[in-house]
């Protein structure tokens, strides 16, 4: 665990309702794997969960408590997103902290223009592309290729508990640049709403209509190349 002494984040990480990222013995946060088509679709309950505890987050007086709530509500779903992009569970943990620290940290300047929700997921998928950047520089991997240093680690993973098959999807997935990747796993996996995906990718729907398309034809190829 990274030491979070003597900065505002710390305050927030340290609280007991933060505690998803560790159980009481210490261990890395360990969810269970959600369905994924149920995982990220926007609901009444989002949606008024969203409306009211941005009033909160507004207000000084119930501010800390009101992310606390936030990271209850959404770390199990950006920790699947997170996870999809980088495979490793104690980088996608990493990450996850990250992303709630980035957020805690600039709270002040969130002002509702976009959903909060898509506010946290754009500052999830530029701390993976910013990890995954960094991986490729570590372990000398053009931006070109495929991020097989990925792979080798989800096989080293001692929470993935996938067959052949699913390691084999992860290998067409992984053959993806990495915002398409991203676009991929989110539609594909999440049946997230290309509005929602415009949103946080700042792209137009029909540029990511066509990018999404363009994975599943690249993955298909993959998965059926040896047939």
């Amino acid at each position: 665990m990274k030491n979070w002494s003597n900065t505002k984040a710390a305050m927030m990480m340290k609280s007991e309702n933060l505690r998803f990222v560790m159980d009481e013995t210490g261990r890395p946060y360990e969810p269970v794997e959600p369905e994924y088509e149920r995982a990220m679709q926007e609901t009444p309950e989002s949606l008024a969960f969203e409306e009211e505890i941005i009033k909160q987050l507004r207000d000084p007086a119930h501010q800390r408590d009101a992310f606390a709530q936030v990271v209850n509500f959404y770390g199990e779903k950006l920790y699947w997103q997170i996870r999809k992009m980088v495979l490793d569970h104690d980088d996608a943990n990493d990450l996850l902290q990250n992303t709630f620290l980035k957020a805690w940290m600039n709270i002040d300047y969130f002002r509702g223009e976009a959903k909060l929700s898509t506010w946290l997921y754009k500052i999830a998928i530029n701390e993976c592309i910013t990890f995954l950047n960094r991986q490729r520089v570590q372990n000398n991997v053009s931006i070109d290729d495929t991020d097989v240093f990925l792979l080798e680690r989800l096989k080293g993973d001692e929470y993935f508990d996938g067959d052949a098959a699913q390691m084999k999807l992860q290998k067409a997935i992984l053959t993806l640049p990495e915002k398409q990747r991203a676009v991929f796993n989110m539609k594909y996996f999440d049946d997230m709403k290309y509005e929602d995906m415009s949103e946080i990718f700042g792209t137009s729907v029909g540029a990511l209509k066509a990018s999404y398309h363009h994975a599943v034809k690249k993955v298909e190829e993959f998965l059926t190349k040896d047939i």
